[in-house]
């Protein structure tokens, strides 16, 4: 691995050659924050899924394009003299400090989650007048309903059993039932909602990520598919040919690899 050294030499190159891009590239002259907003999202996402994959070279060249980011929004801000790179990295500092006395105080805590829960607290502290406001509106709803669990865990309200939680579940579920029954459409997609919450609450207690296990999924689901496709495709015989019979003989196959 590289010296602290060499990493801060390379990270004042790439501070230099946004310095480069600014002043000479017409692309780049042009950008706004909000031009790139949607860029760094797409970025994200794309560093997730290397994540997902596995992929440490993939995830090296993702890290580098959100961090291009970064700097490209440090950029902007020291051009209206509102912030640059340096008040960027002091001002996330400083919050790590403030916010791990376990580390830089005399606190002790027990464990991850007495962590977690001095986090919180801090945070209302500061002036925050709700726990919930650090989850992002924009968030995808799937994400934002677990960081919420996440966000009032800190502060105690929570289930105290896996069991409650598997409960809360089955009543959610028997709740959509009923609905389901009545033909209420606008009841049916509530009670729908109800049920995802809880499963993504059920999900916490068993120590797994629900996005993470949903894409893991939708990547199975598109494995298998494509091999269906790829199947009919020998066979010259297009999909909406086939019976489901015959889908099926090649998903099972699918299944078996």
């Amino acid at each position: 691995m590289n010296s602290r050294t060499t990493q801060l030499q390379a990270f004042e190159r790439l501070l230099d050659i946004m310095d480069d891009l600014r002043e000479k590239c017409p692309w780049d002259k042009k950008q706004t924050m909000q031009t790139l907003r949607h860029l760094t999202i797409e970025e994200t996402y794309e560093l997730g899924d290397a994540i997902l994959d596995n992929d440490f070279s993939e995830v090296k060249k993702e890290l580098g394009d959100l961090l291009l980011h970064i700097v490209f929004y440090a950029k902007i801000g020291s051009e209206t003299n509102d912030f640059d790179m340096a008040d960027v990295c002091n001002e996330i500092c400083d919050k790590l400090i403030h916010r791990h006395p376990h580390i830089y105080s005399d606190v002790v805590v027990k464990d991850e989650e007495e962590v977690k829960q001095n986090w919180e607290k801090l945070k209302l502290k500061e002036g925050k007048k709700s726990v919930l406001e650090g989850v992002p509106k924009s968030l995808p709803a799937l994400v934002k309903a677990s960081r919420i669990q996440d966000k009032v865990k800190g502060v105690g309200f929570d289930w105290e059993e896996s069991h409650q939680v598997w409960d809360k579940v089955q009543e959610e579920l028997e709740e959509l039932q009923v609905e389901v029954e009545a033909g209420d459409q606008d009841k049916i997609e509530a009670e729908f909602g109800d049920v995802l919450f809880s499963m993504i609450n059920y999900a916490r207690f068993l120590n797994v990520n629900p996005e993470d296990a949903l894409e893991r999924t939708n990547k199975k689901f598109i494995k298998r598919f494509q091999y269906l496709e790829s199947k009919a495709g020998e066979l010259g015989k297009p999909l909406m040919d086939m019976t489901l019979a015959e889908m099926d003989v090649f998903w099972e196959e699918a299944k078996k690899l």
